[in-house]
């Protein structure tokens, strides 16, 4: 059985601001939740396999492939207006 100092105490560590008539709708609602654990303890699991996932979970990520990069850098300073040493050159902001 359940008593109003051990709802508040789990109200107390849920950080939960209860008034005194919200006490007993919490009572109801954890004897409730306390009841329907006592049912499934007496669900008989024995001949269930046992799994770390209930699905079947498994890696979906692609392979890491490294590719050449085909000058990017290059077609990319082509691009620009001005460089210097193989950069960007751009105004200066400070």
């Amino acid at each position: 059985m359940i008593s109003k100092e051990d709802v508040k105490r789990v109200a107390h560590l849920a950080r939960l601001g209860l008034q005194e008539n919200e006490l007993d709708k919490l009572k109801e609602d954890m004897l409730l939740i306390l009841n329907y654990f006592e049912k499934l303890k007496k669900v008989d699991v024995s001949k269930v396999k046992t799994t770390s996932h209930s699905v079947d979970a498994r890696n979906i990520t692609r392979e890491d492939k490294t590719e050449e990069s085909s000058n990017i850098n290059e077609k990319l300073l082509d691009l620009s207006s001005e460089t210097k040493g193989g950069y960007l050159k751009v105004k200066s902001i400070l």
